[in-house]
């Protein structure tokens, strides 16, 4: 690779704080400033879902094992599943 990126992913409207690949390599979740949780497709980089909730910034973000749950923790004391 010559270090150029294959995917560019827009539409967090702040800063990202967080990025987890899902445990199959398919997906990725994006943790935000804007509160919000977005989920991509990998080997398109289509957005997928925004999951909403959280009042606060999201500082972290993890897929359950079998990737079946995701589970976000934020400023706003809050960890959600």
């Amino acid at each position: 690779s010559d270090g150029a990126p294959q995917r560019t992913l827009n539409g967090h409207m702040n800063s990202v704080w967080v990025v987890v690949f899902s445990p199959n390599g398919e997906k990725i979740a994006t943790g935000s400033l804007d509160t919000t949780v977005r989920l991509w497709d990998v080997s398109t980089g289509a957005h997928q879902q925004t999951l909403t909730g959280h009042t606060d910034w999201v500082e972290a973000v993890a897929y359950s094992p079998d990737g079946s749950l995701i589970v976000t923790g934020s400023a706003d004391l809050m960890v959600r599943v």
